[in-house]
């Protein structure tokens, strides 16, 4: 059963910082690029930052470069985003995203999503 599940979320003041994890399990994650997407109440899902396969290359939505950072550890199956200079415009639920390359290329996984709220 293939699940991917986000954790970390929760309230922080503005300027703060949060990490957050992504555990997936029942498919070959070292073959999927993972992604983190928000959205934000009354808005579209959009994207906040991408990792490849191997973790060589990464790329952030101009509203996130420099203050996000996203990472992975193929051996625990597992993909963080850490995000530092929270601004209450970053509210959103953060929502964890598989997709496959190579044979696996065209599988899309997601997960549950986590809340961020930043308030003072």
């Amino acid at each position: 059963q293939v699940q991917l599940v986000e954790s970390g979320g929760g309230l922080v003041q503005p300027g703060g910082s949060l990490r957050l994890s992504c555990a997936a399990s029942g498919f070959t994650f070292s073959r999927y690029a993972m992604s983190w997407y928000r959205q934000a109440p009354g808005k579209e899902r959009e994207l906040v930052a991408t990792i490849t396969t191997t973790g060589g290359n990464t790329n952030y939505a101009d509203s996130m470069k420099g203050r996000f950072t996203i990472s992975r550890d193929n051996a625990k199956s597992t993909v963080y985003l850490q995000m530092n200079g929270l601004k209450p415009e970053d509210t959103a639920v953060y929502y964890c995203n598989a997709a496959g390359s190579g044979v696996y290329y065209g599988i899309i996984y997601w997960g549950k999503g986590t809340l961020v709220t930043v308030s003072s």
